[in-house]
């Protein structure tokens, strides 16, 4: 791949941050738009601006298309097996709630049995540990070697025909490590389980097939995947879906309204109140079609070698320590440099142009299960380069100098 033309059609890439060529290293947190994401935007406001699926007008027909193009490209994208079983959320965490307040309060009841990991975000947390307290339900945690990979014995042994859901990130958005997803699916299937995979990281970094996965539900946003902010996916299986309570009463969810009774709309529209984000959903079309056109196996391979060459470079610094060394992981180099805190090493990056996360990655269960607060985390993007990441040891370099002497 032509990096250096790649590079070209992000116009925030070519910008100066404290006097110096800006390295963007956040990507686990939000990638960066290409143009054609930006100029999809602006010409839906500038030309096809209006609600959709009930319009007779010619702009309501058109933004109506091009949404629910969209929703096609997406069924393609992960290969589900129609575009009826993708629904448009506002991003990974509220896909997760969906599920937990549909699915989790109809078919989870008192005694039965959740199964996360330690490696999950705060928003594949919290909305179980909700529901089981509602519910009377059992939250267990899958552990995790020094690594940051799950112990995959340890997940067979909590699994019993109590376990209603497993819901897993498919890649650790603070360590990188790749779970392996698809046989927790089939051990979770054998005793009766469905699965949510968090692939809010995955869907930028890996091929993603949902249906050779076999997984339930599969929540993702597009922020993550150079498209806008404020949107989301959830992939469910039609049977599920269509066994699930909505969401959100309001318009578009709905058949029939009287006072006396509502009957609900079909399948995704039943999980879609309300005027949805309608120009960021046909924006994002844009930013598949740039994944596409690279091929993720492509993209995939080059932000390998980044962060093989980023973890060979920093490797030979003095007290660099690097947090979690899975075997199979995406492109994401999480660190600490002794004696000093994230947030310091953070901000020093910062004065040299390059931007990275500092904390606790919404990952608190985990950095309390690996001692520590928290790290700096550098993540690759297909946009980035091997003298950005030269870049990157030469300043870590100096810090960790700066703190040693």
């Amino acid at each position: 791949m032509d990096i250096e033309k790649i590079r070209g059609l992000f116009p925030v890439l070519h910008q100066e941050v404290h006097g110096k060529p800006l390295v963007y290293f956040d990507n686990a947190a939000t990638t960066q738009k290409p143009k054609a994401v930006l100029d999809a935007l602006n010409n839906y406001y500038q030309t096809d601006n209006s609600n959709i699926h009930r319009g007779a007008h010619t702009l309501a027909d058109r933004a109506t298309r091009y949404y629910e193009e969209t929703r096609e490209a997406l069924r393609q994208f992960i290969n589900a097996s129609e575009s009826a079983e993708i629904l448009f959320t506002k991003g990974t965490t509220e896909g997760i709630n969906l599920v937990a307040s549909t699915f989790g309060r109809k078919f989870i009841g008192k005694g039965d049995e959740i199964i996360i990991s330690t490696l999950e975000h705060h928003s594949n947390i919290v909305p179980w540990q909700m529901l089981c307290e509602e519910k009377g339900a059992i939250l267990k945690v899958i552990p995790i070697n020094d690594a940051g990979e799950i112990l995959y014995e340890e997940f067979e042994k909590l699994l019993s025909p109590k376990t209603k859901l497993v819901s897993i990130v498919h890649a650790s958005n603070a360590l990188g490590t790749i779970n392996p997803v698809k046989k927790i699916i089939a051990a979770a299937h054998a005793v009766g389980a469905k699965v949510l995979l968090d692939g809010a990281q995955s869907s930028s970094h890996l091929q993603v097939d949902v249906q050779d996965l076999d997984c339930d539900f599969f929540s993702f946003s597009a922020h993550k995947l150079y498209g806008p902010t404020g949107l989301g996916v959830l992939y469910g299986k039609r049977a599920i879906l269509e066994s699930m309570p909505p969401y959100q009463g309001g318009g578009e969810m709905i058949k029939e309204v009287t006072f006396e009774k509502t009957t609900y709309n079909e399948i995704p529209f039943k999980f879609e109140a309300g005027t949805p984000n309608i120009g960021d959903v046909i924006a994002f079309k844009a930013a598949l079609d740039f994944v596409n056109n690279l091929g993720k196996d492509q993209i995939r391979q080059h932000e390998d070698e980044l962060l093989r060459y980023a973890n060979e470079l920093l490797a030979e610094v003095k007290g660099f320590i690097p947090v979690g060394t899975a075997a199979e992981k995406v492109s994401v180099l999480s660190f600490n440099i002794n004696a000093m805190h994230p947030y310091d090493v953070g901000m020093m990056l910062d004065a040299n142009g390059i931007a990275v996360r500092t904390g606790h990655h919404c990952t608190q269960p985990l950095m309390k299960r690996l001692r520590i607060e928290g790290t700096v985390r550098a993540s690759f993007s297909v946009y980035n380069s091997k003298s950005e990441i030269e870049k990157l040891a030469e300043s870590v370099s100096r810090i960790a100098r700066i703190k040693n002497k």
